[in-house]
């Protein structure tokens, strides 16, 4: 069963922080809070974490659309090809935000995502997301709670979250209720820059 930890935004417990790194690192899944939806997630260099999210979500892991967290900018190079001036200014301008940009992927990826052309890279606006994944030291694999069949928006409250979930995560992080509503996703490894989903980030940022 998982463990229910309360963490606060403003000020992130570094005890708190350390034991879900320790899990992160362990292979575990992790529920954690973003400055959108509450999402799932795992070291992105842990196949058989990665794996279990994939049975979670009923897809094949080659198959697998997630995106990565990560704790800022400085962390692009190392998995996405040299980007130009422009799409730099659009990355300054929005991030940290509730964004999700799709980026051409270099050979840096983990062997999992290697066969992709490109990745979903997101740098929240969260304190509790980015101390968990400086202090990891890799990005967090993210993908959303929400069940594809669920006629119910995004859950918001981190008790339900650990009530319907408790038994196929290892820790679930309340962070204090989350918003319903997903990240903003926009292509970038196309010109002009397409719009795949408009969510909680505007616009003016293109």
């Amino acid at each position: 069963m998982a463990e229910f930890i309360k963490i606060y935004d403003e000020n992130p417990n570094p005890k708190e922080i350390a034991k879900v790194v320790k899990v992160l690192r362990d292979g575990g899944l992790v529920i954690y809070p973003t400055d959108t939806v509450y999402g799932l997630g795992c070291d992105i260099t842990k196949t058989r974490a990665l794996e279990k999210i994939a049975r979670i979500k009923g897809i094949k892991l080659s198959k697998a659309n997630w995106s990565f967290i990560c704790a800022d900018l400085s962390n692009l190079s190392d998995y996405v090809k040299q980007i130009d001036t422009a799409t730099f200014k659009i990355l300054k301008r929005a991030l940290p935000g509730p964004y999700t940009f799709i980026l051409p992927g270099n050979n840096n990826l983990p062997k999992d995502f290697k066969k992709r052309n490109t990745v979903g890279i997101r740098v929240p606006d969260n304190t509790i997301a980015h101390t968990l994944v400086s202090e990891l030291g890799n990005p967090i694999v993210s993908t959303s709670i929400r069940d594809d069949d669920d006629v119910l928006e995004y859950t918001t409250d981190p008790e339900l979250i650990f009530e319907k979930w408790q038994n196929l995560v290892d820790v679930v992080i309340d962070g204090g209720y989350g918003d319903n509503v997903a990240s903003t996703v926009i292509d970038l490894s196309v010109s002009p820059p397409e719009v795949i989903r408009e969510g909680k980030g505007n616009l003016d940022i293109l």
